[in-house]
């Protein structure tokens, strides 16, 4: 028996028995066997695939693995414990993988693999890992002074901790807000979220209706309270949370200063101008002033349809609801208001419809529509009781990959939605494959009073886009561990699979089979799909200027910005009067919940949204040409697209699968904007 759960890689994880007192020790083992593996390595003197990349996949897997299950934990079930060995062990990370990114020797092993004789007869998934990895070690400051060296680790193992520090203050900013509402002031709420208030005053011995800022609360509160003031009060608290407003040690103004002033160091110790030219290595876009340009090109054809929004909005609010100064708490009610009117439908009556059991039915028929892949539940030991876990099956019976499903909000959770890597598919010296294992995590209400949860029809889409992500990564038919799933992808191309996946929320066969009315069982009436059909590109030009609006913050962030004059929120304010229609309070603090780019990697890649935004439209824009052909164009979508993971330049793949260069016509006909 193996005593610390994490050091026990044999199977599935051992989330019921993982304890923070485990970490420590798991760390500090698998960190010694890894070093180990690179000082062998490291005198080989003719060095061979299997004598040398192998032993290091080897080593370096047993100690993300097990990294991965802790980092995981502090995500979903966060405790001040698991917090303490969490953030005691980061740095140790951080130092090892600066150590390995400078470590001359390994690179200079690397050199002569890709100057083997052979090389040009390996894989290319053995080719590109290898090209990747020169690449990687030069960005890593492998050929840096050894001053240099010092200061890119100690910037590194700060960014570390401050990424993880703007994370967890942003999580106990959100958990740590409550007011207790009366029922008069939530006038207009539905129901559903009501009963699920009550229940959690109750829980807490309260009385009346406890709302958070989780977004199973806050979003309907938005969306349907009739009280202004109450929007109000809820908005602010939300769009304040971890900023000078609230407790001092939780502030994350700070942190989002150094992290910029870390990263602009970094990026010049490396010989780059700015972090954006750094970043802008590993992706597909050429440069920052091509995804600037890009980027403003498309607010160049988007921000008429987004005035046209606004405008509707304030005519609406000042004529039919008595609002004539619209203020940033009313648009979501206002805007719910005006598609009930414009359309004749809620979107708490389709939510009736979207019934937990029958959208995952529905999910899982189009995997296997598209795939010939069967999704069926299995065990595992699992870190709450709301988890469940599945497995995907061929055609005949072998497993594929398995998946673990956590879908309800709850404190102690990050918010949002995400798909992570628990385990990637690898094939093994003994001659084996190693089956792929992913995270899917959102953030969605749980069914009350013993009845299913149901879903938003956005939720719906947001179960859809994690699926993609987690498909991508399952079914990867390479069995390199650089370039297996979606290592090795372009981050600006990693959200083809999700965005494309919610384009089979929209299909007629598809809803009707995923909807059954919670206190009926009837299927979506036609007519009523028709009126979501009909506002599906509601509001399209508003959201689309917003996403707009978060890539060139983002963008303009890490590259063209001067500390010396100018503030984060400057920066905003300019790209606002830019491209936005829509304009905040004064005293909102967006930019210190904006964990994307600050603790999430999309630092000067946020912008890749709508990059691959481009890509998934054109992509499902295949199967609209060719209707009667779903399953086979399903086909050359995974084996060109999912199945070769990292292992050639995405826009190849993309390429490979649809015959030529992405058009951007399909997305801006999707959107109503063309």
């Amino acid at each position: 028996m193996i005593s610390n759960p994490l050091l026990d890689q044999s199977g599935l994880p051992h989330f019921d028995t993982i304890r923070p007192e485990h970490v420590t020790e798991a760390l500090d083992t698998l960190l010694a066997r890894a070093r180990e593996a690179i000082d062998i390595a490291a005198k080989i003197e003719n060095p061979d695939w299997d004598s040398y990349v192998v032993p290091m996949d080897d080593a370096s897997e047993t100690l993300y693995r097990a990294w991965n299950q802790v980092s995981h934990l502090q995500a979903v079930v966060n405790t001040p414990a698991l917090r303490e060995a969490y953030n005691a062990n980061l740095p140790k990370l951080a130092q090892f993988s600066t150590e390995v990114s400078q470590n001359l020797a390994l690179l200079n092993g690397y050199k002569k693999l890709v100057a083997h004789p052979d090389f040009a007869s390996w894989s290319p998934a053995r080719r590109k890992v290898l090209t990747n990895t020169l690449r990687d070690f030069r960005l890593g400051g492998a050929e840096l002074d050894e001053a240099g060296k010092q200061r890119f680790a100690e910037i590194s193992a700060e960014l570390a901790q401050l990424s993880a520090s703007f994370e967890q203050h942003l999580l106990d900013a959100t958990d740590s807000f409550e007011y207790l509402a009366t029922e008069s002031e939530l006038a207009g709420v539905p129901d559903d979220i009501l009963s699920m208030c009550k229940a959690r005053a109750e829980a807490n011995g309260k009385s009346g209706y406890s709302l958070s800022l989780h977004m199973p609360c806050y979003l309907p509160v938005m969306q349907f309270a009739q009280d202004r003031s109450l929007r109000e009060r809820m908005y602010r608290a939300y769009m304040t949370r971890a900023s000078e407003f609230g407790k001092a040690d939780l502030d994350n103004g700070p942190l989002i200063d150094r992290i910029l002033a870390l990263k602009t160091e970094m990026a010049q110790l490396l010989g780059f101008n700015t972090y954006a030219d750094l970043s802008l290595e590993t992706k597909m876009a050429e440069s920052p002033a091509k995804v600037l340009t890009f980027l403003r090109d498309l607010a160049a054809r988007i921000k008429p349809f987004a005035q046209k929004d606004r405008q509707e909005l304030e005519a609406f609010a000042r004529d039919t609801l008595a609002t004539p100064d619209l203020q940033a708490w009313d648009i979501a009610y206002t805007s719910e208001k005006l598609k009930e009117a414009r359309y004749s439908f809620s979107e708490q009556e389709v939510k009736q419809y979207f019934t937990e059991p029958k959208v995952l039915d529905g999910l899982f028929s189009v995997i296997h529509d598209l795939y010939g892949l069967t999704i069926c539940e299995d065990h595992a030991p699992s870190w709450h009781a709301d988890v469940r876990f599945y497995r995907l099956e061929d055609a005949a019976g072998k497993l594929v990959g398995q998946f673990y499903l956590d879908l309800y909000a709850r404190d102690a959770k990050r918010g949002g939605a995400w798909m992570d890597e628990c385990r990637n598919r690898r094939d093994l010296a003994n001659g084996t494959t190693q089956t792929p294992i992913a995270y899917l995590t959102c953030n969605f209400g749980r069914g009350q009073s013993g009845k299913p949860a149901t879903f938003s029809h956005d939720e719906v889409i947001t179960l859809f886009h994690e699926m993609g992500h987690g498909l991508h990564l399952l079914l990867t038919e390479v069995g390199v561990q650089g370039v297996s799933g979606i290592n090795g992808v372009e981050w600006d191309a990693v959200e083809l699979p999700s965005q494309f996946m919610e384009n089979f929320c929209w299909e007629w066969a598809r809803v009707q089979q995923m909807t059954a009315h919670i206190d009926t069982g009837d299927h979506l009436p036609r007519a009523l799909f028709d009126k979501m059909l009909a506002a599906k590109n509601y509001q399209s030009g508003m959201f689309s200027a917003r996403q707009l609006e978060f890539g060139l913050f983002d963008m303009t962030l890490h590259g063209d910005f001067n500390p010396s004059t100018q503030t984060v929120r400057s920066v905003l304010d300019t790209v606002r009067a830019e491209v936005a229609v829509n304009f905040p309070p004064e005293n909102t603090r967006f930019a210190n919940s904006f964990s994307h780019i600050f603790a999430g990697g999309y630092a000067a890649g946020y912008y890749s949204y709508k990059w691959a935004e481009v890509l998934s439209a054109d992509a499902y824009a295949a199967f609209e040409e060719a209707p009667e052909h779903t399953q086979q164009t399903g086909e050359r979508f995974r084996k060109e697209i999912l199945a070769v993971g990292g292992s050639r330049p995405a826009l190849e793949s993309f390429v490979a699968f649809r015959g030529r260069m992405p058009q951007i016509d399909a997305l801006l006909r999707h959107s109503g904007m063309q």
